[in-house]
């Protein structure tokens, strides 16, 4: 076991180096960048965030959309549209502070090295280092992720156990219903309708406040108090994210434990006098929870950093997910490579440890000869 995790760590360090270096590219051919962003700044042409998808005036798309490129010559020959009129000294300055006075490869090979070493410098427009800035988001991302995980497993496994047993009965069929209807549902529309109905504010049961994880008075609270308000906060946004996956778990594990349960080994049990509790627990579960374990580390890291981006729009919350976004839409591009490889690298060590879990489950699978 431990040579198939060496080889697993070793085989980290290309996919990482393939995942940023398709990223890196990716990036040079994309239209904007951190010194257009600035020119825009000077020429009162900035814009924010949607505008700048949507093609406003100053957008990326817009009639001031800027191009990559290196040096300015002469200020009416920039490559940068908008610069014209600046010190082309001032251009250069620019390149230099962001870097981009350099050739591509150099900047790839010293952003790896930076890496490697954790170090991820400091965001271009926030002059805060891009470490501070994740410590600063990552509790609303862990919140949002772990307890959204917890929620859907909790409940998906034992009712996709119970639909199993319950095949064809009536208890599947609505209870199958209902599972769809909530997997058809988007989880941003969902939490809106929970803000219709039950946030601060609402005309029906305004029970739940609608920003942040705590309220103003969370210091002064003793530890039990600490802990149902930040339950009051999060149950909102925890219920819209785990409409969803909730919806797919409980599919899976369903299906999951139907394939088994048709076995010859269950039958056999059975025949042996073992009551259901003792073949579906028994025997069963270790089988068909595999499946399930093995899109555990896809619904994590979905919900850690990706499926969170809406939820925490709508519900005032600042976490990685919005930090991701607002830094690829406004090209600071330190912080969009720093939290891409993080991500990346959080997303190979669950996928490790998604697979070692497989053993402690079934003790009879054996990485390293690949047998069962």
């Amino acid at each position: 076991m431990l040579a198939y995790i060496a080889r697993r760590l070793l085989l980290m360090i290309p996919t990482l180096f393939g995942i940023m270096l398709i990223s890196f590219v990716i990036v040079q051919f994309a239209p904007g960048g951190p010194v257009e962003r600035v020119i825009a700044q000077l020429q009162g042409n900035d814009s924010s965030a949607t505008s700048r998808i949507a093609g406003g005036a100053g957008g990326d798309f817009g009639t001031a959309g800027l191009q990559p490129g290196g040096g300015a010559g002469e200020a009416g020959a920039s490559k940068y549209r908008g610069a014209q009129g600046l010190d082309p000294a001032f251009i250069k300055q620019l390149e230099a502070q962001f870097g981009f006075d350099k050739p591509a490869y150099e900047r790839f090979a010293l952003m790896l090295w930076n890496y490697a070493r954790f170090d991820f410098g400091k965001s271009y427009f926030r002059d805060t280092p891009v470490v501070e800035l994740i410590k600063e988001k990552l509790p609303v991302s862990i919140t949002l992720g772990l307890w959204m995980t917890i929620l859907s497993y909790a409940i998906s496994i034992p009712l996709g156990i119970r639909k199993a047993v319950k095949d064809g009965q009536p208890f599947d069929t609505w209870t199958s219903a209902i599972v769809i209807i909530g997997y058809a549902i988007p989880g941003f529309l969902f939490a809106i309708l929970l803000i219709v109905l039950f946030g601060e504010g609402s005309s029906v049961l305004p029970l739940f406040p609608l920003r942040g994880l705590t309220s103003e008075s969370f210091a002064t609270l003793p530890w039990y108090g600490k802990i149902l308000d930040y339950l009051h906060h999060i149950a909102l946004p925890i219920l819209a994210m785990a409409l969803g996956a909730f919806a797919t778990s409980t599919l899976l594990t369903k299906n999951s434990f139907l394939e088994e349960i048709r076995k010859q080994y269950v039958l056999t049990a059975r025949m042996k006098g073992l009551t259901e509790h003792q073949v579906l627990y028994g025997h069963v579960f270790r089988n068909a929870m595999l499946i399930v374990i093995a899109g555990f580390p896809g619904a994590f890291i979905h919900a850690f950093f990706t499926g969170s981006l809406l939820i925490e729009t709508v519900f005032s919350l600042d976490g990685l997910g919005l930090l991701s976004f607002e830094s690829i839409v406004n090209r600071d591009y330190a912080v969009v490579f720093a939290t891409l490889y993080i991500f990346s690298l959080i997303g190979l060590i669950v996928n490790l440890l998604s697979d070692l879990t497989y053993t402690w489950i079934d003790p009879r699978i054996d990485f390293e000869t690949r047998e069962l």
